[in-house]
């Protein structure tokens, strides 16, 4: 099999990218507008500070009786999270989501935000490759 890298997945890809001051409401509305579920929170020049998905939305904003208006982002995110680089095939990005129990990974390349790859992104075959790899792990 042809292994993809992140580099292909994420070419001319344009994330969605929020300051950490952004309202939960603010970045409920960008990932509906763009039909994504996380966005990328910064800081200054496009540095990565963290990661606010539609479970963090449920989890950490509604179950908690938050205000999605007056709340921001730098309050709910997950600050500092796993990345790839853009060279890593998709095999490795799968792996890593199992390993972290998370469904979006953020592409960074010496510090700049280059895309992000969701589990939905993957072929049958990638998931397939990963199922193999950790079936021989499994019985090792």
């Amino acid at each position: 099999m042809n292994e993809r890298h992140m580099f292909d997945m994420v070419r001319d890809q344009q994330p969605v990218t929020l300051p950490a001051n952004a309202s939960v409401q603010e970045a409920c509305r960008r990932m509906r507008e763009r039909r994504v579920g996380a966005v990328l929170v910064t800081e200054g020049d496009d540095h990565l500070v963290g990661i606010f998905t539609g479970r963090d939305a449920i989890c950490r904003v509604l179950a908690e009786g938050l205000n999605v208006e007056r709340t921001q982002l730098a309050d709910v995110i997950t600050r500092d999270p796993d990345t790839m680089a853009p060279d890593k095939t998709a095999v490795e990005a799968l792996r890593l989501m199992q390993d972290g129990g998370y469904r979006h990974v953020p592409i960074v390349h010496q510090g700049r935000i280059v895309g992000i790859v969701s589990r939905g992104d993957f072929r049958g075959l990638e998931q397939a490759r990963l199922d193999e790899e950790t079936g021989l792990w499994e019985r090792i």
